[in-house]
Parts: structure tokens; C-alpha cells; sequence
């Protein structure tokens, strides 16, 4: 697609990666609805701000009310309540659940007529390599990702037939005000903007963001064993 003629609405896009989608999205001329739970949080010249709680059906119908001409949907909003399957409380649970999997989903809902009203556009689904593979202090956050991801897949076959595009993002740590607490080698979060955006423009629909993603990725062909050997 053309992402200098779009109309991209980006949820989450008041920090994080989400930032840097609506931060390049404008620089390469599109029209961006920058939607957060706090429009006033949304600090970027250009953008249009859009109140939505993806985690409320209501709040996101009246996002997508409030905009219009939108072509492209960045599903970015996130939580990390890093809760254990097992130990977690449950309302944890049930936040990435409804952040990653019913909150992607209701954007989805909302915004695939208009979506069909002008060509079809694209969707971007941010997932991660937790998508693929699981520990257990991200239970709650991978199980989300991978409902998610499932999620995504499905949507490519029932969006197909209003020329809908619907790609993933899987990318591991990135450095951003969700991963502070994390000891690792992270992504920067503006690289993976671009390269998930060009990736969007080139109608790819797997985006692998970097090689721990293209890595675990390869190893699902060898089942548990690989993935898991303590299990095995």
C-alpha cells in the first residue's frame, strides 16, 4: 500500500513503539489518528488525537465514529502484568487477554467496514516472539500473544474477500517503557517502526523484526522437544 496516502489509525500511540509508528507514519505523509487511553498524553504535531480504552467495546466503536477515511489500522496497544499461569492473579490474566486478544479483536470489528469502505487498506497486528514461545513469568502476556496471533491468521482468510491485508509483527524486547525492567539485548523501537511500516507498504504478511523472532520462528518445525527440551 501507500503509506504516504494513507489514513492510519494507531492504538497505543502515545509511547513505545506505538510513538514511533504514528512519529514516521506523519513523516512519510500520511493522515494518523494517534489513539490512547488519555488523548491529551498524545504529543506529536500533526496527529490527530482519538480517546480509546481497547479494552471497553464501547470506547472503541466510538474511535472508529470519530474517524474516518482510515485505511490503515496499527493494533499496537499493549499490557505486561508479567502474571505466572499458575500463581498470577487472575485479573492479570484476563488484562492481557483482553488487551492483546479481545482488544485487537474489537479494533478489528470496528474498523473493518470502514476499512472496506475505502479499498480494503491493511492491518498490522504487533505480536512478539512470545507469540511462538512461552516462559513462566510471561504466561499471561504469551498466552494473549499467541491467541493473538491465531487470531490474526483467521482474520486473513475473512478479510481476504474485502481486499483486506492483514500482517504480524513478532519482535522480542524492545527498549521501551514496557521492557525498563528487563536484563537483555533489546530492539530499538524506531528501527522496527520503519521496518515493519515498510514491510506493511511492500503487503508482506509475516514481519520478522529481528533474529531471535526468525530463530524461534525455525525452530517450531521441531515441536516441543526443541522448543521446550526441559519438558521433553
Amino acid at each position: 500500500m501507500d503509506i504516504s496516502a494513507s489514513t492510519a489509525f494507531v492504538t497505543g500511540a502515545n509511547r513505545g513503539l506505538g510513538r514511533h509508528f504514528a512519529e514516521q507514519l506523519l513523516a512519510r505523509g500520511a493522515t494518523v489518528y494517534a489513539g490512547a487511553r488519555n488523548p491529551d498524553s498524545i504529543d506529536l504535531a500533526g496527529a490527530i488525537p482519538i480517546a480509546i480504552d481497547v479494552t471497553d467495546p464501547a470506547s472503541v466503536e466510538a474511535a472508529a465514529r470519530a474517524s474516518s477515511g482510515v485505511n490503515l489500522v496499527i493494533n499496537n496497544a499493549g499490557s505486561a502484568t508479567g502474571a505466572s499461569l499458575l500463581t498470577g492473579d487472575l485479573a492479570d490474566l484476563r488484562l492481557e487477554m483482553d488487551t492483546h486478544y479481545f482488544g485487537s479483536l474489537a479494533v478489528t470489528r470496528a474498523f473493518a467496514p470502514q476499512l472496506a469502505a475505502n479499498g480494503g487498506g491493511s492491518i498490522l497486528n504487533v505480536l512478539s516472539v512470545l507469540s511462538w514461545i512461552t516462559f513462566p513469568n510471561v504466561g499471561g502476556y504469551s498466552a494473549a500473544k499467541a491467541a493473538a496471533w491465531s487470531m490474526t491468521n483467521e482474520l486473513r482468510i475473512e478479510l481476504a474477500g474485502q481486499g483486506t491485508t492483514v500482517s504480524a509483527l513478532h519482535v522480542g524486547y524492545m527498549d521501551t517503557d514496557m521492557a525498563r525492567h528487563v536484563e537483555a539485548e533489546k530492539n530499538d523501537p524506531a528501527v522496527v517502526a520503519k521496518l515493519a511500516l515498510d514491510a506493511v507498504a511492500a503487503g508482506e504478511l509475516e514481519i520478522l523484526a529481528d533474529d531471535l523472532s526468525r530463530q524461534v520462528q525455525a525452530g517450531l518445525a521441531g515441536g516441543v522437544a526443541a522448543l521446550y527440551p526441559q519438558a521433553a
